[in-house]
């Protein structure tokens, strides 16, 4: 059976807007407006590449005879499992259990094809390694003669590369597989394009996230933000405190069950992996010192209790900030995160902390006092994140925020990432942030699990990342953009549908 594809109508937007030529390239060339170009009838390609040149020359392609190999002096051979298992998908992509050994009668075309030879031209092989923010995805692919030729640097981009090939393969009315005569250079306009997957307000199985990864190579996305945890459950089973996992959720949360509902290091390596050999990061994030409701349930002495007229209520807000175990815990469990998820990237969030159960608190009132922050738990929060970003220097990890942190005015680190969210004014925040000199990603136009009546994928086409009035140099600092899928209302059921449809 030929494997099913999303093309998606909806938050594709962002891998178009982020990776694509024609209308995503640039607003406007030379101060004037491009146009749209025409649609290819030969072949669906998604994103557009940089630059594509197709004609009307058809070439026939006989399954039972079509190879992809890696080309002469290639840079990787038969040991790179990557292309070695990229090369076997996209056949199966593309032809399935269909064999044809010759062509229908009346087919016409000027040639055939039997062969895409591979070929990655640096010397630092990739093809062992994990993709990273500086990974080099662009790709050149040529299709003239009974043999196509796709050259990469990186393996990356030869992943890229086969998906575009892929496309360009179509059938006849007759059943002939085609390709016409192709001439593509390409490259991704953003390092950072992404999809961000709660898993905590709706368990997902491994088999739904698997799918998401397949979804997200077609279309050429490459960062899984993974939103394991928050308030109403902690399904990452963690080693070295399995309590958290264990206790975290309300008894009451029909979501969530400890035994069942987790992900074990061997479902979170078999994510990662399945990601690596489609050129995806993953990046877990752990949001803290907010969203923490479900770490305390299994880790005593974790969170601020809250105070009512003086006494303690029995309730509890954020992680307490002000006591070194909170930082001895945060060290062993970061610890075991950075060793578990090998991007060089940890999202630390920081975003939505409600600071009522801080002012409610008489030890937090006097640490302040000492420290000389006054009311300003803003700077409590600071105090806090500094914590949290040394520890991740100590482990050699680089870190994402949620833009609260920036906008908090906290001292971050000059290589944090800072992730804009919030509402209509982003183009302000990315202003701001980049000029700071910080790195950005923009996710606030694209949250989609915002749904209005009527069709809301034409606002999200609208969206230009670098549409704020930055330098050059500030708009260099925009990295990327997520479409983020919250899972309030989101769960096995409906995702593929809500993200891709």
């Amino acid at each position: 059976m030929i494997s099913v594809r999303f093309f998606p109508v909806l938050c594709l937007v962002l891998a178009a807007a982020s990776y694509a030529h024609s209308w995503y390239k640039s607003p406007e060339k030379d101060g004037q407006p491009l146009a749209a170009p025409e649609p290819s009838p030969y072949g669906s390609l998604w994103p557009l590449p940089q630059e594509v040149q197709i004609s009307p020359n058809a070439m026939f392609i006989p399954p039972a005879e079509f190879t992809i190999v890696h080309g002469e002096g290639s840079t990787a051979g038969a040991d790179c499992l990557v292309l070695q298992d990229a090369f076997r998908r996209y056949f199966d992509y593309m032809f399935g259990l269909l064999r044809l050994k010759d062509a229908p009668k009346g087919l016409q075309s000027s040639g055939r094809l039997v062969q895409l030879q591979v070929t990655l031209t640096a010397k630092d092989n990739e093809c062992h390694k994990y993709p990273s923010v500086l990974s080099d995805e662009s790709y050149k692919l040529m299709v003239n003669g009974d043999a196509a030729v796709l050259e990469a640097s990186q393996v990356w981009g030869a992943l890229r590369g086969l998906e575009t090939f892929s496309q360009l393969v179509y059938q006849d009315s007759t059943g002939a597989f085609l390709i016409n005569k192709t001439q593509i250079s390409d490259f991704p306009r953003f390092a950072h394009r992404g999809v961000l997957l709660d898993t905590s307000r709706h368990f997902l199985p491994l088999k739904v996230i698997l799918k998401t990864l397949d979804a997200m190579a077609f279309n050429k996305m490459n960062v899984l933000h993974w939103h394991i945890v928050d308030d109403p459950s902690f399904p990452y089973q963690s080693e070295t405190f399995p309590e958290l996992s264990n206790m975290s959720a309300d008894p009451h949360l029909i979501t969530y069950h400890p035994l069942t509902h987790i992900y074990t290091f061997i479902d979170v390596r078999m994510v990662i992996e399945y990601a690596r050999l489609r050129g995806i990061r993953v990046i877990p994030e752990f949001d803290t010192p907010g969203h923490t409701d479900s770490w305390g349930k299994g880790q005593k002495d974790l969170l601020t209790p809250c105070y009512k007229d003086g006494a303690p209520s029995g309730t509890f807000g954020p992680v307490n900030p002000i006591v070194n175990d909170t930082y001895a815990f945060m060290y062993k469990l970061f610890n075991e995160i950075g060793k578990v998820f090998p991007d060089k990237y940890v999202h630390l969030g920081g975003d939505e902390v409600n600071f009522s159960c801080w002012k409610s608190n008489p030890d937090i009132t006097k640490f302040m006092a000492e420290h000389g922050f006054g009311t300003d738990y803003c700077k409590l929060e600071s105090y806090y994140i500094q914590q949290i970003l040394g520890i991740m220097s100590s482990l050699g990890k680089g870190y994402m925020v949620w833009q609260e942190v920036f906008d908090n005015h906290n001292q971050i680190k000059p290589d944090t990432i800072v992730e804009v969210w919030k509402g209509e004014n982003y183009n302000e925040e990315l202003y701001k942030v980049t000029a700071a000199g910080f790195s950005a990603i923009l996710s606030a136009p694209w949250y989609l699990d915002y749904i209005s009546y009527g069709q809301d994928w034409q606002r999200y086409y609208r969206i230009e990342p670098l549409n704020f009035n930055g330098t050059e140099e500030q708009k260099h600092l925009v990295i990327g953009g997520e479409a983020c899928l919250w899972g309030e209302f989101v769960d096995a059921s409906n995702l593929t549908p809500r993200l891709w449809y």
